[in-house]
């Protein structure tokens, strides 16, 4: 199973989004995915329409440790394919407990699941297997920070995808981002930052400037794809569908298409 982690410390950059549609094309190429909702707003929760805003969210009981069986933690979505661990505000108490617990054991809080197993659970139903066996993908929509829910996070990512739309700021905080990596991968030596999708592209002159910079060999940072603009974005996501479930032709369902093509090496 690989691991990707969403991140960029900016808001607002498609971080869900490209979760949500991400997971759907490994589907729709076969892939088993798990996703792992890390964010406290729950959105990707919602978009799977996993969300429940009174109970203590399974990603809560993963960070605190108050859990037994994977079972527990991991429910099915819609889709014979896709699991989830949702979230909810709940996240937020257990990020700020844990800061202040005195334990070695602040970080390895999400790789205790990967180590689980699952039984009966979508394709799993014969018999006991290894999370990392169960699926090929899992897949982490992360805030927009640095704290103990995102460390844990990183702690078992394999790569990191920077989603982010084009402008100075968004650049410049990329240096900043590259660093957090690094200093993580004292835990997680394994950890790489792939590179960046461009969402929300519009072909302006300062955006197709950003692009330009990105593509070019004096950054350090991978163009992975582009993600055009669309109105059928925001349109999807009230009506909690993929967006290629809901308008096929649109640039935006057609980009998230190639982008995991490329990702794959898998077409559908």
């Amino acid at each position: 199973m690989k691991v990707i982690s969403l991140l960029n410390l900016k808001g607002g950059v498609a971080k869900t989004f490209t979760a949500v549609n991400m997971a759907y094309e490994l589907y729709r190429r076969g892939y088993k995915v798990l996703l792992l909702d890390n964010d406290k707003q729950g959105n990707l929760s919602k978009a799977y329409g996993r969300y429940d805003a009174e109970s203590v969210a399974p990603i809560t009981k993963l960070l605190s440790g108050e859990w037994q069986e994977a079972a527990e933690l991991i429910q099915k979505t819609d889709y014979e394919g896709i699991d989830i661990v949702s979230a909810n505000m709940s996240l937020m108490g257990a990020t700020w407990k844990l800061t202040t617990e005195e334990t070695g054991n602040q970080i390895e809080r999400y790789k205790r699941l990967i180590d689980a197993a699952v039984l009966g659970h979508g394709w799993a139903v014969i018999d006991y297997l290894p999370i990392e066996q169960a699926y090929d993908y899992c897949i982490i929509d992360n805030p927009p920070d640095i704290g103990l829910n995102v460390v844990n996070a990183l702690t078992i990512t394999d790569e990191v995808i920077v989603p982010v739309k084009i402008d100075e700021w968004a650049l410049e905080g990329l240096d900043i981002l590259a660093d957090q990596i690094e200093y993580a991968k004292r835990y997680n030596p394994a950890l790489r930052l792939l590179g960046v999708l461009v969402t929300a592209y519009q072909n302006t002159d300062g955006e197709a400037a950003g692009r330009e910079w990105l593509e070019t060999e004096k950054n350090s940072y991978s163009l992975l794809g582009v993600i055009r603009y669309s109105g059928k974005v925001a349109e999807s996501t009230f009506l909690f569908k993929p967006i290629y479930e809901y308008s096929p032709c649109c640039g935006a369902a057609q980009d998230y298409k190639k982008f995991v093509t490329r990702y794959t090496g898998k077409a559908r």
